[in-house]
């Protein structure tokens, strides 16, 4: 398809209980949406790296003047006729995954509407439903937090994550385990400790969880894998993998559990499917992550996950966990799967962005010229 038009928008969107890491809080979710253009036909891609550059190097507003002064100029006017001729377009621009994403989801998106085809069989899935789990990040208690799981566990969601930091730790495990003695739980460490923190995780071991997310720098596979070698519980890898060829790498260097994939995180969908590939191959089980994007980039996040080898409950959520109004509509809810577990279908249509909202919470736009 020949680009015609690309047009960017940074927005700003309010959360309705700040999400707390350990990196930061973030009371808004910054996000860079892409309308691009072919013809008459258009569609939307986003990416969203958070306001301040703390999960990873990248950051929204500078993700949008990547976009606008290199990234969419390469494209613009340009025959791209796969994922792979549009990464290639771009790879002279060393990095920037996040800010690639944007243009990848948002050609993916137009291909989907020029070929009248949803995304996920695009992607090459066969499934309709998979089943997600639910996430709780750092409260402002710990009876906050486990009077917050006990809904979800009645909810018959599969799985939950908790953010896991300093001071929100062992404790914080003890607590729940109590009051939930058998249900699946992994904690997610947003790269937050180091291989010197390993008798912390000694002792991690002992609560019985699925996984450790990202416990290590965010570009450590050497320390991960040490890591993992050192302890029973499973290892996976979120911030530390960004591309093919990293999952190459940790593959090779053994002991990973899993793989989180995150289309912003790794350039895109085109990366995210190749990730999911490789690590098919090899036998390391994956599950999609998301970025609490708006309905928009949520969407691609779902229809990637109905991949074969996504086979944990996915990050994918519904608009009103973290929305008061969803940027785009429609808004993404979850569905009944097979035996009533909480679950996301296949997108048939891509959302779109309200242009009210869209107005309302935009902090910058710009048309891409050459």
């Amino acid at each position: 398809m020949r680009i015609d038009r690309i047009e960017l928008f940074h927005v700003a969107m309010p959360l309705i209980y700040p999400w707390k890491t350990a990196y930061g809080e973030d009371a808004a979710i910054h996000s860079v949406l892409c309308r691009m253009t072919s013809g008459s036909v258009d569609a939307w891609g986003e990416a969203a790296p958070f306001a301040a550059p703390c999960y990873s190097p990248e950051w929204a507003a500078g993700i949008f003047g990547v976009n606008r002064d290199w990234l969419g100029p390469a494209l613009l006017g340009q025959d791209v006729t796969s994922g792979d001729d549009l990464q290639e377009r771009l790879a002279v621009y060393k990095g920037n995954p996040f800010a690639k994403a944007v243009l990848d989801t948002a050609w993916w998106a137009l291909e989907s509407k020029l070929q009248n085809r949803p995304l996920h069989e695009l992607l090459g899935a066969t499934r309709t439903c998979v089943p997600v789990g639910a996430d709780f990040g750092i409260m402002d208690s710990l009876d906050d937090l486990v009077a917050a799981i006990g809904p979800a566990v009645e909810q018959n969601f599969p799985r939950v994550k908790l953010k896991f930091r300093p001071g929100w730790d062992v404790p914080m495990l003890e607590a729940v385990r109590r009051e939930f003695p058998d249900h699946t739980f992994h904690i997610d460490c947003n790269s937050g400790y180091r291989l010197s923190d390993v008798e912390l995780f000694e002792r991690v071991d002992d609560f019985h969880l699925a996984m450790i997310e990202q416990p290590l720098q965010h570009t450590d596979l050497l320390d991960h894998a040490e890591l993992a070698r050192r302890i029973r519980t499973p290892v996976c890898l979120d911030e530390s993998l960004v591309t093919p060829r990293q999952a190459e790498q940790a593959i090779a260097l053994g002991g990973i559990g899993y793989f989180n994939i995150k289309p912003g995180r790794v350039g895109g969908l085109t990366n995210a499917v190749k990730i999911h590939d490789i690590a098919a191959a090899a036998g390391i089980p994956c599950w999609v992550g998301g970025m609490l994007e708006s309905s928009a980039g949520a969407a691609f996040c779902t229809a990637l996950a109905m991949l074969d080898n996504f086979t944990y409950p996915a990050d994918i959520f519904p608009s009103s966990r973290f929305y008061v109004e969803d940027l785009a509509t429609p808004p993404l809810e979850l569905v009944a799967g097979e035996g009533g577990v909480p679950s996301v279908a296949a997108p048939l249509e891509l959302p779109v962005p309200v242009e009210s909202r869209l107005d309302k919470m935009c902090l910058q736009r710009a048309v891409v010229t050459k």
